[in-house]
Parts: C-alpha cells; sequence; structure tokens
C-alpha cells in the first residue's frame, strides 16, 4: 500500500473545511452592546421626569457618585467579558469590574447612610418595583449579550456569563435612576443587592451552560 504524498493528504484533510470569520476586536464587541443600553436608556429619558433626575443629582452628591459607579461596572465588566470569551485570554480580566463595583457599592451605601440619617424611610412596594425593573431589564439585556458571547470560544463559560450579568445588572441600575422617585435607603440596598445576586446566578446557571454548549 502506497503512502500518500503531502499535498494529497493536505487536500484531504481541508477538502471539508469552511472558512471562519473573524470576530471584531473585544472593545469593538462591548461598544455595540453598551450601544444598545444607550439607545435604551435615551427611549427611557423619554418619558422620565429629567429635571427631577437632575434636581436629585444636584442635592445628593453622592448620587453621581453611584451613577458612575454603575455606569463604569456596566462597561468594564462587558469589557471582561468579552476579552475572557476568547480562549487566548488570562483569567485576570475578571478583576476589570472590581474598582467600579466597589466603587458602586460603596456610594449606593454612603446614600443609604445619608437618608437614614436624615430619618427618611422607603416604601417595601417602591423596592419591590425596583426588584422587578431590575430583573425585566437585565433579562434581554443579559440575552443579548450571551448571543453576542457565543461567537468566541471561552475556556471558563461560567465566569464568562458572571460577568455578562454583571454588565446586565449595572446598565440596568444605571437606567433605574430615571425612574427612581426617592434616594437609596436600606430596603432599596436590599432589594439592589438581591436582585444583582438573582441576575448573577442566572446567567451563570443558563448563560454559563449556553456558552459550555458552544464549546
Amino acid at each position: 500500500m502506497t503512502r500518500p504524498d503531502t499535498d494529497t493528504l493536505i487536500e484531504t484533510l481541508t477538502r471539508e473545511l469552511q472558512p471562519v470569520g473573524r470576530l471584531r476586536a473585544p472593545a469593538v464587541r462591548a461598544a455595540m452592546w453598551l450601544g444598545v443600553v444607550g439607545g435604551l436608556g435615551t427611549l427611557m429619558a423619554i418619558f422620565a421626569d429629567t429635571s427631577a433626575l437632575a434636581r436629585r443629582m444636584a442635592i445628593a452628591p453622592d448620587m453621581w457618585v453611584s451613577v458612575v459607579g454603575s455606569g463604569l461596572t456596566a462597561i468594564t465588566a462587558c469589557i471582561a467579558a468579552f476579552q475572557l470569551s476568547l480562549p487566548d485570554r488570562n483569567g485576570r480580566w475578571a478583576l476589570l469590574p472590581v474598582p467600579a463595583a466597589l466603587l458602586w457599592i460603596v456610594a449606593s451605601g454612603a446614600g443609604c447612610l445619608r437618608t437614614l440619617a436624615a430619618g427618611e424611610n422607603g416604601a417595601i412596594r417602591h423596592s419591590l418595583e425596583c426588584l422587578v425593573f431590575l430583573v425585566l431589564v437585565s433579562a434581554p439585556l443579559s440575552a443579548i449579550l450571551i448571543v453576542m458571547l457565543r461567537r468566541g470560544y471561552a475556556l471558563r463559560p461560567g465566569l464568562v456569563a458572571v460577568m455578562g450579568g454583571l454588565a446586565a445588572a449595572a446598565a440596568a441600575a444605571l437606567l433605574l435612576n430615571f425612574f427612581h422617585p426617592f434616594d437609596a435607603v436600606a430596603t432599596d440596598l436590599l432589594v439592589h443587592t438581591l436582585a444583582v445576586g438573582l441576575i448573577l446566578g442566572i446567567n451563570w446557571a443558563f448563560g454559563g451552560r449556553i456558552l459550555n454548549a458552544r464549546r
């Protein structure tokens, strides 16, 4: 039996191969998802009382810090998710959103302490409405992000899904400011924490499974 020559062997091995499109850079793909968030925010701003939001921001500087923290968390977590969706990326990309997330948490806690010192109390009903808003807004944002992340080949699908969930939760918290009629209080902080934890858990359980199936 004669052995095939090199050219014949290469032709046999590559005959059924299909061309693979090159992925855009992670920063570009992240910008596309953030553009969706920006478009949703623009739509919400049309129906929101932006003058009331501006007044609340003016009298509560810690709200500015919280808004900046949640916005930066959405941006950095989104970038980290797209970076980690590539097989050659270091797992330390997961640390990228940590400083912004800490800023978001500390600022939210400061606002809570300020309202407690002023003797203000939040209604449970409003806090539950916030929970519903965060989950309902995060769900489609997470779904869009997971679909975009599937084009990569994540070696850590659970971690990628959690980063995506953090980006979606932070974006939803940022958009919540358009309709949040009062400063953060203890019940708000607890409900927001519950909502973020729920979103991360759902993304880890279902998003991670979807990304793992891609492998």
